[in-house]
C-alpha cells in the first residue's frame, strides 16, 4: 500500500491563511482581496484544505458559505500550481457536498468563469434565466486600496 501524496482536512486550525490569501488575492474572482476579509470568510464557512503529506504545505482550498439548513454557496475553490491534475478540486468539492453538517441543504450555488467541468459531474448546471438575481457590491468594500488588474476589469 502506497503512502498518500496529499490529505484533506476540514479543521479550521490547519488552514494556512498566508497560502489562501496569497492565492485568492491574485485570482480573477477576488483580485486584491484584503487578508481580514479572507480570514472572516474562512471563520464563518465550512472549509476544506488539501495538504501535501511530505511537507504539510497547503496545496488546495475550498469553502461553503451556508446557513446549515437550506442553502450553500461553494466558493474559493483552488489548487496551487504544480499540484493540479490529481483530482484535488473534485475531491474537495465532493467532501464539502458530503459534509454531514449540511445534508439538509436544498440549493448549492457557485460561480465560475472556467471550471464548469469540475462541477457539472456533481449535478451543477446553469440557473434558470430570469429567476436568480445578483447584487454586486463595490470592490472598495473588500479589495486592498490601489489594486487594479490591467488586463481585466475588477470583479464585482
Amino acid at each position: 500500500m502506497s503512502t498518500p501524496i496529499y490529505e484533506l482536512s476540514t479543521d479550521h486550525a490547519r488552514m494556512q491563511i498566508e497560502v489562501i490569501h496569497g492565492f485568492l488575492s491574485k485570482s480573477y474572482w477576488s483580485y486584491g482581496i484584503r487578508r481580514e476579509v479572507v480570514e472572516a470568510g474562512i471563520r464563518h464557512s465550512v472549509v476544506i484544505g488539501a495538504f501535501d503529506c511530505s511537507s504539510a504545505a497547503q496545496i488546495g482550498f475550498a469553502r461553503a458559505i451556508t446557513d446549515f439548513g437550506s442553502f450553500a454557496y461553494l466558493c474559493d475553490v483552488f489548487v496551487i500550481d504544480g499540484h493540479g491534475g490529481q483530482g484535488l478540486a473534485r475531491e474537495m468539492v465532493a467532501a464539502l457536498i458530503a459534509d454531514p453538517r449540511i445534508q439538509t441543504v436544498r440549493h448549492w450555488t457557485l460561480a465560475t468563469r472556467d471550471a464548469h467541468g469540475v462541477y457539472e459531474p456533481f449535478g451543477f448546471n446553469h440557473v434558470e434565466a430570469g429567476r436568480w438575481l445578483r447584487l454586486a457590491c463595490p470592490v472598495s468594500n473588500w479589495q486592498e486600496p490601489g489594486y487594479s488588474k490591467p488586463d481585466a476589469p475588477a470583479p464585482g
